[in-house]
């Protein structure tokens, strides 16, 4: 089990049930890379993978 692995299933039995906002998501992610400057590429990241659609999954995440 990846160290992630245990952090997911916390926000599922913490928030399983909730329905949030893509904006509420965006504004939560922004104040972790605030806090945690050391995560920003990996936030990055992790929205561009949201933001696709799942019909470009296989497109790689560095387009400069």
């Amino acid at each position: 089990m990846y160290f992630t692995d245990r952090g997911l299933e916390e926000l599922e039995e913490r928030r399983g049930d909730e329905q949030v906002s893509m904006v509420w998501l965006s504004d939560r992610m922004r104040a972790f890379v605030d806090s945690n400057p050391e995560f920003e590429d990996a936030v990055e990241r992790l929205a561009t993978f949201l933001a696709r659609d799942e019909d470009t999954e296989d497109e790689p995440l560095d387009e400069e």
